[in-house]
Formats: C-alpha cells, structure tokens, sequence
C-alpha cells in the first residue's frame, strides 16, 4: 500500500510528537540574571550534555542591581544596565546549556525597603493573576516534566522578587494542566515533579573547612551559620563535580555581577571546591509519580516509555 504524501507526512509529524514527548525536559525559574549561575548550574550543564530539554525563565531584568565589579563600574554600563544584564544571561546561559531562555518581562524590585520596591512595572508589584498567566504560557510552550523553583522557606534571603518567584510557581504548577484555568495561554500541560532549589549548610561547612584546611580566610563568617537550615528537608542531591568549571564560566559570564577576584566565589581552587561538595541540593516539593526518597536525579520515578510520556 502506497501512502498518500498528506498520510506520510502526519505519520512523520506524529512520530516526531511521540519523540519530542519521550525527551526528558527541565524548567527552571529564577528571579534575576545570574540567579540561574549561581543555584543549579551544574544540573541543568549535567542533563543538557546528557541530551535533555531545558529551559530557563527569567522574572525579571536585574535593572536594580548594584555593579559588583570593579572593572565594569563605568558610565556607559550603568547607563545601559538593562540591555548588559540581558546580555550577561544570554553567554551564561550558553555556557551552561540553557536551550531557550524567556522573560517574564518584569523590572527588577530591588532590595527590601529600597526605592525600587515602588516602580509600578517591579516584579513584587505585579498582578499576581497575570504574573502566573505569564508562567503558565511558558511551562505550556516548554512543556517540561520538572520544575525548578524557589523554596517556600527563604529566611536566609528575603528578596521581594526570590520570595515572589515561590508565590506565582505553585499556582502555576497546578494551572497548567487544567484547561479551565488561563485557556488562552496554550494547550495545557501537566508538569510531574517541582523542586525548590537550596544552598546546604553542609555545602556551606564544607567549603569553610576547606579554606581553613588551605590555610585560607573563609568568607563564611558566622552570620552565613546563624541562617536557619533547611538540610532536613533535602531529599535529593545531584553529583555534578564534574561541572563545576561551567558554573565557574557561568558566574564570570556576569560581569557586573560578579568580581572575578572574589574570594567568596573563587578563592578556593576550582578542583577542590568541585570536590569539596560535589553536590546541587533540591527539596522535591511536589511530585506526581511515585519515587524514592534520598533521589540523585530530580527524574527519579519519571517512566519515559510510558505511552503519552
């Protein structure tokens, strides 16, 4: 039997659906450019050379943040701040291995109680409907099986867009399936795992005993141990000492951000901070297949030869 050219061509399209399906996908959503170097590169560098999907948002631009850099406190970057903070994200995100990055197309809010937190186009000050419209329309274009988010306990930083980020991912977790909720924000998709990502204290004592070790000042000092721990509530952990240098490559991709002479970034050497703690931390928030808890892949429990998967 002889398909017509219109048969064939659906069949093709059908199978590449089917394919398209079986890729394992990652979203991640982060407040700022630079966030997303700083908290979980090694993760997404490990599964994008592992040849899965990911994604990255962005809430907002980063127009309130302070030039970190020496070198690049300059007139024209300042007066320009906006367009290099989405040009930093573009070359981190490359480095890291970001397939697309989206915006939610927020302005930075700033630090609590500073004179940003007052902009009406601010992150913190948006509708929090259309906020989660916004994400919505994105985890539905992306089409991911894992989320990435902030976590419901920021007591160590109360950033009033890291605090924002939590409150429109829930609601967006749990709207993007449903076809009632947002219908003209794209054919609905049900997302299967959410995770909040952390810093550790146990990566924090790691890395302290390892200046001390190397006869090195720490610049942990004793408020970064006065943070309430969340280590109790980590229930999976991602080996990714082997990228550690994309993360590296990846926070001096933010020039204004980051002072590549830092000591708290880069006063160790890379090899041995990599194997200090050779872990990303995640606390699975929500989870709609069944898994085992410690994890090592935020995929854990995921069956991709499911039919519809």
């Amino acid at each position: 039997m002889v398909s017509s050219p219109g048969r064939a061509r659906a069949k093709a399209d059908r199978f590449c659906d089917v394919v398209a399906e079986q890729t394992p996908r990652i979203l991640t959503i982060h407040a700022h450019p630079d966030d997303e170097s700083s908290k979980g590169a090694g993760t997404i560098a490990k599964y994008f050379d592992a040849g899965f999907g990911t994604s990255l948002v962005c809430a907002t631009g980063g127009e309130a943040g302070d030039i970190l850099n020496p070198a690049m406190d300059r007139p024209e970057v300042l007066d320009n701040i906006a367009q290099v903070r989405r040009d930093e994200l573009a070359r981190a995100a490359k480095i890291i291995g970001y397939q697309s990055v989206h915006y939610l197309g927020y302005r930075d809010s700033g630090m609590p109680d500073s004179d940003h937190n007052h902009h009406q186009d601010c992150f913190a000050n948006a509708p929090a409907d259309e906020a989660v419209e916004r994400f919505v329309r994105l985890i539905r274009a992306e089409r991911p099986h894992v989320i990435v988010t902030y976590s419901d306990d920021q007591q160590g930083y109360r950033h009033p867009d890291h605090l924002r980020v939590y409150d429109i991912t829930i609601p967006a977790w749990e709207a993007a399936g449903d076809p009632n909720a947002f219908p003209n924000a794209g054919e609905p998709w049900t997302p299967l795992k959410l995770y909040y990502t952390t810093w550790s204290s146990a990566r924090i004592l790691a890395l302290h005993n390892l200046y001390g070790e190397l006869d090195l000042e720490s610049p942990y000092n004793e408020d970064w141990f006065k943070r309430p721990s969340q280590d109790h509530r980590i229930t999976t952990r991602v080996d990714v000492e082997a990228w550690y240098q994309r993360r590296v490559d990846a926070l001096l991709a933010h020039e204004t951000q980051v002072d590549p002479n830092s000591k708290f970034w880069f006063g160790l050497p890379h090899d041995r901070a990599a194997s200090a703690y050779p872990y990303d931390d995640y606390i699975l928030a929500h989870t709609r297949v069944e898994t085992n808890v410690p994890e090592d892949d935020l995929f854990a429990g995921i069956d991709f030869t499911a039919e519809g998967m």
